[in-house]
């Protein structure tokens, strides 16, 4: 048999650390803990265990009876943006996160809830959220839990009462840092990254003491632009490799970009910890560092030593990142056999739709291959690592339509490995992007400083094309053997942003959909075999867990996150609604009720104030700034639809939010820094002209109901 379960050897030595539940309390998790969970049926770390693998050898819930699943119990939150967390599961209680980064803990055989805990962001910096409110999770520690929160705290909390024990700003506030990643903790060290690469931020990975919070060490991903070292783990590799690889360029003022926003594995046995690093800001190669050097560590897995942060070996997936080509992506840890000889892996597929095997211990890669279609690259050239690029993929004057865009050919929903089918399970996104340099950047503090004129994405006007366009996307599942590098099965989607994978022991796959609903695949054919309609999309992985003999799956259920946002118009049009954990059991018998039909935001178009505004200028001023949150040609309606805003109806009325800031709490900045008044309203003049061709698309048979027509909203 070729496929090695990782940590075999390790896990058995372990298994009596791991059956140990503490002194009583409540989260009594530790590293020997941890690395058990690798290998038999708790879920304590965000991937499981440390290899990430996303794998239960819980076997009740199984090929023959997952039809017979139903809802355990469920809770319903406060929070409507997208939910992203993977629920933890310690000593019976389940901890999860939600948008605004709100942690809870319920009972995880009852649900009932045992305590929350509000760390009270400020609605304002939702603004500087490039994909969404959301979090991924908690984790667990010695009696704790901790949370990287939205604006850059990490909190670390009582895990039997939700209390605050300590809190540490981990960012710069003075600049868009967020936080949505999961914290990850080893050997008493908490481990956290952060994001904001498309704003300009300079990314760096900090290591805290998990009982006080004291800063232990930090490293920073890119260069400082200062030239000078910043007394951090990073410095002597960044004066002996990653320096060089930068030449001048707008990099200098924006940071950089480089930040390490999601992934994070550890081999307990190397002793090393692994961590995917994001992309360049600005996104464009030519204009951030002058179309040279490769700009370590962008798009790059690192491999460090925990203890002190120190550099052991890097590999770089996308050298020269000029694309939103992360590899922040998921990390999956394994023991494979190879050409006959068993090897330490890494494996990930990043966005730029390579799947890697990488040799964990020394960087060295052992294969790449593309898990779908691309048309940046033809390949990777097996002796340098390097991807063979296409001709055109390096965008010059016009416009270069590519597959993967910048959402990628996978983004951040976790991938799942089954040891036992030797296959890795890979959430796909089919997703076009015309790609062309932005003449005219200059960079703005605070804002989006990507090096990309959006203006060449924006939506063709006639139904034909349209329909054309939208049929090009869609999502997937595609079953991976790693050994072979080639697909087993692929199960295709209506929609591409969908859920992250489990997979188990009982021959299943887990995937929620963004339609609303949540279902099991047979793991070796993908056949489905049991679906839950949820009522509302789901963009989270799911997990499982063991109490008292019987097996429970919990999921997390809100759509949202950067597909939802950036491309609206390929996904369903429903209203937002409320977040939901749901679990389930074999017989499950709980109804959880349909979610309520949220009013409809209406304006009568004829009400309209007129505008003076130039629509041509507002159609360019509107996908140069508004385009990211709502949508090409104004066709988002996750959040506010504009065609449909109140303040769509007069001049002060939009300057009054879009100028002056007054839903600022609510997320909704004040772009006074980087639009005049008039090109406000301009904007306005556009969206007006959205809103009644709106109408006319959705009547076409009566023309003349443009006059008192209210605009169309979205139907769930």
């Amino acid at each position: 048999m070729r496929i090695i379960t990782l940590g075999l050897v390790m896990a058995a030595a372990l298994t009596a650390a791991a059956c140990q539940k503490g002194d009583g309390g409540a989260g009594q998790v530790d590293g020997a803990r941890i690395a058990a969970a690798d290998a038999n049926a708790e879920w304590l770390s965000y991937g499981k265990g440390y290899s990430e693998q996303r794998f239960s050898p819980l076997d009740e819930v199984n090929t023959g009876n997952v039809g017979q699943l139903g809802l355990a119990w469920f809770a319903e939150f406060d929070t409507d943006r997208g939910q992203e967390a993977t629920p933890l599961v310690a000593d019976g209680v389940l901890y999860t996160t939600t948008a605004w980064s709100k942690v809870y803990a319920f009972d995880a055989k009852t649900g009932e809830q045992l305590w929350s805990f509000d760390p009270k962001v400020e609605g304002s910096k939702g603004f500087h959220a490039c994909c969404d409110v959301v979090n991924r999770g908690v984790a667990l520690w010695k009696g704790r839990v901790y949370v990287g929160v939205l604006d850059g705290r990490l909190i670390a909390l009582d895990a039997k009462t939700g209390r605050q024990v300590w809190s540490v700003q981990t960012t710069d506030t003075s600049r868009p840092y967020t936080i949505t990643g999961a914290p990850r903790v080893i050997k008493d060290k908490v481990l956290i990254g952060n994001g904001g690469g498309e704003y300009g931020v300079r990314g760096y990975i900090t290591a805290y003491d998990a009982a006080t919070g004291k800063q232990l060490w930090r490293f920073y991903t890119v260069p400082n632009p200062t030239g000078q070292p910043d007394g951090a783990a990073s410095d002597k590799v960044m004066a002996e490799k990653a320096n060089a690889t930068w030449s001048e360029g707008e990099w200098k003022k924006t940071g950089g970009g480089g930040t390490a926003w999601d992934s994070i594995a550890y081999d307990p046995q190397l002793d090393l910890v692994y961590f995917g690093i994001g992309n360049g800001n600005p996104w464009n190669h030519k204009i951030r560092s002058g179309g040279k050097g490769d700009n370590l560590f962008l798009s790059s897995i690192l491999a460090l030593k925990p203890d002190t942060g120190d550099y052991v070996w890097h590999y770089q997936t996308t050298p020269g990142e000029s694309w939103d080509y992360t590899a922040t992506q998921h990390i999956i840890l394994a023991d494979l056999s190879i050409g006959g000889q068993p090897r330490k892996v890494l494996m990930q597929a990043p966005k730029n739709g390579f799947f890697y095997v990488i040799d964990r211990a020394t960087g060295q890669l052992i294969s790449a291959k593309n898990y779908t279609n691309i048309t940046w690259a033809t390949g990777v050239d097996p002796k340098t690592g390097r991807p063979i690029e296409t001709p055109q993929a390096r965008y010059q004057g016009e416009a270069n339509l590519q597959i993967p865009g910048p959402l990628g050919a996978h983004n951040w929903q976790p991938m799942a490995f089954n040891p036992k089918t030797g296959l890795v399970y890979i959430p796909t996104n089919v997703t076009p992007f015309a790609y062309t340099d932005d003449t005219g950047f200059s960079y703005k503090p605070g804002a989006w400083n990507v090096g990309v004129d959006f203006l060449t994405n924006a939506l063709p006007t006639d139904a034909a094309t349209l329909k054309a366009l939208t049929a090009m996307i869609k999502g997937q599942i595609v079953a991976w053997d790693p050994v072979q590098q080639k697909a087993v099965w692929t199960v295709d989607h209506p929609y591409f942003w969908n859920a992250g994978v489990l997979t188990t022991a009982g021959g299943l796959v887990f995937q929620g959909a963004a339609e609303g609903q949540f279902s099991a695949y047979d793991a070796a054919k993908g056949t489905k075999l049991w679906t839950y309609k949820t009522g509302n999309g789901i963009i989270a992985a799911p997990m499982t867990y063991e109490l008292d003999g019987e097996q429970y799956v919990a999921v997390m259920v809100g759509v949202g996150g950067g597909g939802q946002i950036s491309a609206p118009a390929s996904m369903p049009q429903r209203p937002r609604l409320p977040g939901r954990l749901l679990v389930f059991k074999l017989g499950g018998k709980a109804q959880a009720p349909a979610f309520p039909e949220p009013a409809r935001p209406e304006i009568d178009l004829a009400m309209i104030q007129p505008s003076s505004g130039d629509t041509k200028n507002g159609f360019a001023v509107f996908h140069q700034h508004c385009q990211v949150c709502h949508g090409p040609n104004a066709s988002g309606a996750w959040l506010p639809d504009l065609k449909a805003s109140p303040m769509l109806m007069t001049a002060d009325n939009w300057k009054g939010v879009v100028i002056d800031g007054a839903s600022a709490s609510r997320g909704m900045a004040s772009f006074a820094k980087y639009l005049s008044p008039k090109d406000a309203e301009d904007v306005r003049a556009y969206v007006i002209q959205e809103a009644r061709n709106a109408v006319a698309l959705a009547q076409p048979a009566a023309p003349e109901a443009t006059q008192g027509a209210k605009a169309p909203t979205p139907k769930s």
